[in-house]
């Protein structure tokens, strides 16, 4: 395989242990991972030497809202960052907080949440992001769970905060606002003993005191992320400074193989959670590299106006925000007339056919570029050469359509908070690897892993299994929950739970979930099994197979009716014909929709995890068609195959 080297063999089964296969690693890493750079111990450090060798360069920028209209953007200096941070950090040590000491950051990404970050790393404190996508009993989950003894957060959370009193006050003592406060949230908070602060009045509460910086090492943490498991409640990642190191070591290497190395000239929309680990990184390599970080208003629907006034050269994005970008392009070409939309697909199609054929993308058809794709990329401010998707994965169609239409690099990447994101990234200019996150970036081990109930083979032709990952950047183990860590890291491999087939490029394609636990497109995790327990408890349904996948927003399922329970409910509301046509009647859909629905709002389930559209199926899953397992477990596989016409159906008729 190209792009990969072995550096391991594979090895059959053994001692109860699957077989595995060989262990491979990017060929940019033929002679070894690249040493991080010296004298760069902790995260600390690569804001620290920036700030040297950068002080007067553009760090941090947001929109000035003037009049209620949103002006240009304004900066502040890496110098003046470093001020900042220095001062908020002698504050929240001037709180009592110390090195190790927990520290909660909490909403929309701003220039406050990073400066807070950076004082957190300079003074070695564990700096743990809260985001309520998790739920709204996570916040507070996660502010008794990490021990949060200050919690900094953008001015119209602070009430959310302020509702997880009295549980998170056994730790939590001081409150700090990105914004302003009220006297009233004041009066709120102090019943309970707490402090809250504006910005500017934590600004100064430690003026002239200075504490020294203690000394940090490479296996220090520095970050503790949640993230959701598979069932109850979130599990704290711990990510060390070795973790953000190595991975800014690998994937500067990658960058300079390929010939887009970052300068201090690059620019970059931040408006992914920082809450993530996929956006915390990519910020600190713009950090490492002296770069310009710019902040979005926070509002999806004004993101394309603050990109076009930002003029980013670097963007980042999730399956869902490009779609969304691919759905305005189709609709803005369709409504030009017929000779724009027949000059543009003649273009496309001849540009895609010169890239298909190995053509670079900004050699493939320059002309095209010039006269109709210069729109394109005029719409992402007119500056964009990388476009880096990832969290969910992005549709063939779109992907393949991007690399043609925007003038830019369009990659994938794979990763999870566990391996410090960027674990896989396909390569600039390689058609071959779309659909695909790429080859392993070249920090790290990979090897699949034999799944022999699900019949995936690693050391078959073509080799399948559950992706393992090895190297430094892995995380430190969940905060204390040793017997999780244990199930997931065995022998210095990490097992992710997805199944992976190896290309013979040498790049990975993600192919399944071990467990059954899926992603939909918007990121967000269905523990499935869970949802047919709760779902099970309606009385009119004997059997319930819930269905999605990270390419659909919402959740379909195929369901056996219990007979009885429908024939009465069909004779009460004068509906005639036997139990096989009553699981054809609309009506007779909408009612156990219904009743899903019902059970879904009692649990409190989140909107997500509710089903759109149903499937009534008279005939039980059997073991004659192959759908359950003598012990009546679902064979999800067989049952997706059985039922994909139907699944096809649903989804285009939800739409």
């Amino acid at each position: 395989m190209e792009n990969v080297v072995e550096v391991e063999p594979g090895r059959p089964a053994a001692d109860g242990r699957p077989s595995v296969g060989p262990t491979y690693r990017s060929a940019f890493a033929r002679d070894g991972f690249p040493p991080p750079v010296p004298g760069m111990d902790s995260c600390y450090d690569i804001f620290r030497m920036a700030v040297e060798k950068y002080p007067n360069n553009r760090m941090l920028g947001h929109r000035e809202i003037v009049d209620g209209k949103a002006g240009a953007y304004v900066w502040k200096t890496y110098k003046e960052v470093f001020d900042l941070a220095r001062k908020i950090g002698n504050s929240i040590r001037s709180c009592g907080l110390a090195k190790g000491s927990r520290c909660g950051i909490y909403g929309a990404n701003c220039p406050e949440w990073i400066i807070t970050m950076e004082a957190c790393n300079a003074h070695g404190i564990y700096c743990v992001p809260l985001y309520d996508t998790l739920g709204a009993g996570a916040v507070e989950f996660i502010l008794c769970h990490a021990e949060v003894e200050i919690a900094f957060a953008e001015e119209k959370k602070i009430e959310l905060l302020l509702k997880t009193l009295p549980k998170s006050n056994e730790f939590l003592k001081t409150i700090v606002s990105f914004g302003k406060v009220t006297q009233e949230q004041k009066e709120e908070a102090s019943k309970y003993g707490l402090s809250v602060y504006s910005w500017d009045e934590f600004l100064s509460l430690a003026v002239g005191q200075e504490f020294d910086l203690p000394v940090k090492e490479k296996t220090d943490i520095c970050t503790i992320m949640y993230t959701s498991g598979t069932t109850g409640d979130p599990k704290g990642v711990l990510i060390s400074n070795a973790s953000i190191i190595c991975l800014i070591a690998g994937v500067d290497r990658l960058l300079n193989c390929v010939n887009e190395e970052l300068a201090e000239s690059d620019v970059y929309m931040s408006y992914l959670p920082l809450a993530h680990i996929f956006d915390r990184v990519v910020e600190e390599l713009f950090i490492f590299h002296g770069a310009s970080i710019g902040f979005w208003r926070g509002d999806v629907k004004l993101l394309v106006e603050d990109i076009g006034v930002l003029k980013p050269t670097i963007f980042c994005a999730v399956p869902r925000v490009l779609d969304r970008i691919f759905s305005g392009l189709q609709a803005k070409i369709s409504s030009g007339g017929f000779i724009k939309s027949t000059l543009f697909n003649l273009a496309y199609k001849f540009k895609q056919y010169r890239m298909m054929s190995g053509a670079k993308h900004n050699e493939a058809a320059a002309i095209c570029d010039k006269v109709v794709f210069s729109k394109v990329k005029e719409g992402l401010g007119g500056n964009v050469r990388v476009i880096l998707s990832g969290a969910a994965p992005l549709a063939t169609h779109v992907e393949e359509y991007l690399r043609v239409v925007t003038c830019a690099h369009v990659i994938q990447g794979y990763g999870l908070t566990e391996t410090c994101a960027g674990s896989f990234v396909s390569l600039p200019n390689k058609m071959s690897m779309i659909g695909t996150v790429g080859p392993p970036v070249p920090n790290i081990d990979v090897r699949l892993e034999s799944v022999p109930e699900m019949d995936y083979d690693a050391l078959a032709s073509t080799a399948r299994g559950e992706i393992c990952i090895r190297g430094d950047t892995l995380f430190s183990g969940y905060y204390k929950r040793e017997d999780l860590t244990k199930e997931v890291l065995v022998d210095g491999w990490f097992h992710t739970g997805d199944i992976g087939e190896w290309q013979p490029d040498g790049s990975m394609k993600i192919i399944d979930r071990k467990k059954n636990i899926f992603k939909l497109s918007q990121g967000e995790y269905v523990a499935v099994e869970n949802l047919e327990n709760i779902y099970g408890l309606v009385s009119e349904i004997d059997s319930i197979w819930i269905y999605g996948n990270s390419f659909e927003s919402f959740l379909v399922a195929v369901v056996n009716p219990n007979k009885e329970a429908l024939e009465s409910w069909a004779a009460t509301n004068g509906i005639t014909g036997d139990f096989e046509s009553l699981c054809q009647n609309p009506k007779a859909k909408e009612y156990i929709l219904g009743e899903l629905s019902r059970i879904g709002k009692e649990k409190k389930l989140k909107g997500f995890e509710f089903i759109k559209d149903v499937h009534l199926e008279p005939v039980p899953f059997d073991m004659d068609r192959d759908l359950i397992t003598p012990t009546y477990k679902k064979k999800r596989p067989q049952l997706l195959k059985y039922y994909q016409g139907v699944i096809d159906n649903m989804y285009k008729s939800a739409k």
